[in-house]
């Protein structure tokens, strides 16, 4: 199964379009904007969006409803406990989330072995969650997803459940993630013109 060129083509125009309007506009992650270029710039792929990775506080009326969520803190990078602190400082109600997500990345590709070469790739590099999210006559989605991720809880209205020591602990797994998965995007960026 493949795209047929003409829908490709045209689906990575309108992509670098939005593309062009999200960097206007501050809404792409700084760290990741050179891998986006390299990967645009390869014939038979382009991207659609993408996240670098983060750490962050979150509010949540409850558990699982992000349409309600509100980031008290969001870092796509290293973080110090005094931030996390902060941003902790700032819950009034509902729960109060500590979390990590790896880097993300949707990748369209032109043909199947496009697709496939781009998922070993990514395999071999460390983003262990990658797949081939869509197949179709119109599109053909490949997601670049990492295995680091924490949810943890540390309160709820208002009241803190956890010790400072503890956020001082989490925050520390949090940075080595953060680490790990920027590591594994430099390497990403590196061998991506291997395609």
């Amino acid at each position: 199964m493949f795209l047929h060129t003409k829908n490709f083509d045209e689906q990575k125009a309108k992509a670098m379009e939005s593309l062009r309007k999200a960097l206007a506009e501050n809404k792409v992650d700084e760290d990741i904007v050179s891998l986006l270029e390299k990967i645009n710039a390869l014939e038979n792929y382009f991207t659609t969006s993408s996240c670098s990775g983060r750490i962050s506080v979150m509010e949540m009326p409850h558990f699982g409803d992000k349409v309600n969520s509100v980031w008290l803190g969001k870092w796509h990078r290293e973080v110090s406990v005094e931030e996390v602190l902060e941003a902790i400082g700032r819950h009034r109600s509902g729960q109060l989330w500590f979390l990590v997500r790896s880097p993300i990345l949707h990748v369209g590709a032109r043909t199947m072995d496009d697709a496939v070469r781009l998922l070993n790739l990514a395999i071999g590099l460390g983003f262990k969650y990658s797949s081939i999210k869509s197949v179709s006559h119109k599109k053909l989605l490949v997601e670049i997803r990492s295995t680091e991720r924490m949810d943890v809880p540390l309160g709820e209205n208002g009241e803190l459940w956890v010790s400072e020591e503890y956020i001082k602990r989490i925050v520390a797994i949090a940075n080595s993630q953060v680490r790990r998965f920027k590591g594994k995007l430099k390497r990403l960026e590196e061998e991506i013109e291997k395609l």
